[in-house]
């Protein structure tokens, strides 16, 4: 009996195994494109710290963001189980914010050689900047903005497994989870790292053809990392507005018109979409926060 019984339990455990396997690689594939963005959004906030931080700040970054889904997840079941119908609202606060950042950014950019320009000269004056402070505002950012990524990658995934028993849910979340975490973190370090090991492949010694070969792989990996991160820093700003918009587009009024006027264009048409949204959304937020500071510096 009790070995009938260990038995049917071990069944029971690899159903269920199997089953969270297949939701697993489901939401997996759903989430793939947050994913990437997310990626890129990482590895553009971490940049531009120096070579012997880079590490130490990108496990900060990633112990933030698994924190982030220790929040995330159970808020998600418990939401999801009690009032689903916060879920959109949440998700479109997220949005907003996120596009937000990405007109907050391009603006930063496009003023920025402007200021530096207009700033009149002072003679024996130069404007320092602590590092320890702007690497801990690049870590609250980076952390910030995975915040509003995770969410959305937990609650894509949650659509899929929306159906199944609570126990599912909470093992196919926490896989994507600490799969994102890990995936996501895993390649940031490794591209921050890439000049790194640019530079000790060109240390190689010898004259063999191999080791001539990994020399000018390495000078290769050394010019090419500035050009990599700038194009990150790029795509980072991009996909703030494309997963912004996107995650906008399913609750703004007006848009399925829109999403069928450019449906004939395929991905491409979503992709204009979601972007315009995402612009257009971040610029009205930044204008109304530009604003209202200007108001309470009046008063």
């Amino acid at each position: 009996m009790a070995t009938a019984s260990l038995l049917a339990l071990l069944d029971d455990i690899t159903t269920l195994l199997d089953d969270v396997s297949v939701m697993s690689q489901m939401a997996a594939k759903k989430t793939a494109g947050v994913l990437g963005d997310d990626l890129a959004l990482n590895a553009q906030q971490v940049s531009g710290i120096s070579a012997q931080r880079e590490l130490p700040v990108v496990w900060a970054v990633a112990k933030g963001s698994l924190l982030n889904k220790l929040i995330l997840v159970p808020t998600a079941l418990l939401i999801s189980s009690f009032l689903p119908a916060l879920l959109l609202p949440l998700l479109m606060i997220g949005g907003a914010f996120l596009c937000f950042e990405g007109a907050e950014k391009v603006w930063h950019s496009l003023t920025h050689h402007h200021r530096v320009a207009a700033a009149p000269a002072q003679a024996g004056t130069v404007a320092t900047i602590d590092p320890v402070t702007a690497e801990a505002d690049k870590i609250r950012g980076a952390i910030r903005t995975d915040f509003i990524l995770s969410a959305e990658i937990i609650v894509i995934a949650l659509s899929v497994v929306g159906q199944a028993d609570w126990l599912q849910r909470l093992l196919v979340l926490s896989s994507i989870a600490l799969l994102m975490t890990v995936g996501v973190y895993g390649l940031v370090a490794l591209i921050v790292k890439l000049d790194d090991m640019g530079l000790w492949l060109m240390q190689r010694t010898g004259a063999q053809y191999g080791a001539q070969l990994l020399r000018k792989l390495g000078w290769g990996m050394v010019q090419g990392v500035p050009y990599l991160m700038r194009l990150l820093s790029i795509v980072g700003t991009a996909a703030m507005f494309l997963v912004g918009g996107s995650i906008l587009a399913h609750g703004l009024p007006g848009i399925d018109t829109l999403s069928a006027a450019l449906s004939p264009l395929g991905w491409l048409g979503m992709l204009l979409l979601h972007a315009g949204v995402g612009a257009g959304v971040g610029g009205l937020c930044l204008a109304v926060w530009t604003l209202g500071l200007k108001r309470l510096n009046r008063g």
